[in-house]
């Protein structure tokens, strides 16, 4: 049995993110591993609960493990905490991992859900900052390999090399 990959809904052309839009990423990488039945599709901000369309969050205070760990917010354009959702999508992301033997997610930068090298600053601004998401934190604190939509080739090489977790 080939290895199931994680990887994010938008980045599929689903229109899950906070605008309700997709973001479509064309890649003969993912129309293989769809054909070949080996994606696992993920929206952990949908999956913890919020709607779509939704009004845009960030990081305020850190990043996605600090989040984890009760020292940073996942915050609404509004001011609304809502790292609770962000959790819990970020556990069903981990919980699919766990089920399909996943090692390894493909999921989209600079989300504060899927971010796995850059997130924005909390500030609604536009900076980028060095940091993960939410649920990018918490895969690979289970030793999950997160690569982003800019790296899918090395998450290929990856997909080759890489053993499942045991469920």
């Amino acid at each position: 049995m080939m290895p199931k990959i994680l990887v994010s809904a938008c980045l599929l052309g689903k229109p899950v993110r906070y605008n309700g839009r997709g973001l479509g990423v064309e890649s003969s990488i993912l129309q293989r591993w769809l054909a070949e039945g080996r994606i696992i599709i993920c929206c952990p901000e949908v999956a913890g609960g919020l709607p779509v369309p939704r009004p845009p969050a960030e990081i305020a205070g850190g990043d996605g493990g600090a989040v984890l760990a009760g020292k940073a917010a996942v915050m609404d354009r509004h001011g609304t905490d809502i790292s609770t959702a962000f959790i819990a999508g970020a556990q069903q992301a981990l919980d699919a991992c766990r089920q399909y033997g996943i090692s390894i997610a493909v999921l989209a930068e600079k989300s504060p859900s899927c971010g796995s090298g850059m997130i924005y600053d909390g500030r609604f601004g536009g900076t980028k900052i060095p940091g993960a998401g939410v649920t990018t934190a918490l895969l690979r604190a289970y030793g999950i390999r997160v690569f982003n939509q800019h790296a899918i080739p090395a998450a290929a090489e990856a997909v080759g090399h890489g053993q499942a977790i045991n469920p």
